[in-house]
């Protein structure tokens, strides 16, 4: 029986050139983002593996496949326990419904594997554009998507600057403001803060505005401790604030997940909720309703959010000009039995 040879990939060309799958679409394409010996031995490299794009995606063009995409860098178990995620990909399903577009979702482990991802979903045309959450400081993933010139919209903190990727935001800073202002009206003076990672944007917004907060209402400066937004982590973070010599006495925490943590943490310690310390959350959930004491938390309707960034994607599509960034409804603070002015 005659074999067929395997038909060679950009994951093949980028294996042996030893570069990424991005730098592969980049030098195929006669796009800017590598040099020019660079692309040389790339195109080299294809004509050996005697490299061809699939007809299909070739067939396809410019048309439209009715699919957007989105790539979450985040453990896979983890997404099991953090509803923001469950919410939010139930408002973009909602948002893409009415014009019967569908969603690719995949799970990528490092900042380099999501470049790939949509180096990939471009070369092979799976998606007309994306959706990104997680914007960083000088974010590599919008210059790939702006040098590709595949329509996106993030969901992040402020407007997008002209020329960018739009953004659906809600103004973390602000939002950090009202959660330490109703801890200080409290009369809490010693906050601490179990944070996100630093690379993310808004984790910099919140701990940026908690220390200005801190120092224009005359508290003790924040403590911020960045986390990957594991519950085990989270429970360190808590051991090593209470444990300390002069310990807070009102800890924030990023998502609920990390608050119901260091609720745990506190616990166990036999540390008391809220009558030793106080505990808030930036993110609402059941989880943080059913706990006891329930924990303060900033409530945000994050299917709406999700339904909003979806269909202004939707709009970006079929618009030939770049669309406006829009802000999504600020959060409201829900008052908790976990939070309480300190003990003397």
């Amino acid at each position: 029986m005659r074999t067929h040879a395997r038909r060679a990939t950009l994951a093949d060309i980028a294996r042996t050139a030893g570069v990424s799958k991005s730098a592969v679409s980049f030098a195929l394409n006669g796009r800017p983002g590598v040099s020019e010996a660079l692309r040389e031995r790339i195109l080299a490299i294809a004509a050996e593996l005697q490299y061809r794009p699939h007809s299909a995606a070739l067939a396809l063009g410019r048309s439209r496949v009715d699919v957007i995409g989105l790539a979450l860098n985040r453990p896979a178990r983890a997404l099991g326990t953090e509803a923001f995620f469950a919410d939010l990909i139930s408002g973009i399903q909602a948002g893409l419904s009415p014009t019967h577009t569908g969603l690719q979702m995949q799970i990528v482990s490092s900042l380099e594997e999501e470049l790939d991802a949509y180096a990939a979903w471009q070369g092979a045309h799976r998606v007309d554009g994306v959706i990104l959450i997680d914007p960083r400081d000088d974010d590599p993933r919008i210059r790939l998507l702006l040098e590709l010139g595949m329509p996106a919209v993030q969901i992040g903190s402020h407007p997008s600057p002209d020329g960018s990727i739009p953004s659906v935001w809600i103004d973390d800073a602000e939002v950090s403001r009202t959660l330490f202002t109703a801890l200080h009206e409290l009369g809490h003076r010693r906050i601490a803060h179990v944070a996100g990672p630093e690379e993310f944007e808004h984790t910099m917004l919140r701990i940026s505005a908690l220390r200005e907060c801190a120092e224009r209402l005359g508290a003790e400066p924040v403590r911020s401790i960045p986390t990957g937004y594991s519950a085990e982590r989270a429970e360190e973070a808590t051991r090593e604030l209470l444990g300390s010599p002069i310990p807070p006495t009102a800890i924030v925490y990023d998502n609920d997940v990390m608050a119901v943590a260091g609720l745990g943490a506190a616990q166990e310690l036999g540390v008391r909720v809220p009558k030793d310390v106080s505990i808030a959350s930036f993110d609402d959930s059941v989880m943080a309703r059913l706990v006891r004491p329930s924990i303060t938390a900033l409530t945000r309707d994050t299917f709406a959010l999700g339904e909003l960034a979806a269909r202004t994607l939707m709009a970006q599509l079929a618009s030939d000009a770049p669309v406006a960034s829009v802000a999504a409804a600020a959060p409201v603070l829900s008052l908790r039995s976990s939070t309480k002015p300190p003990h003397a």
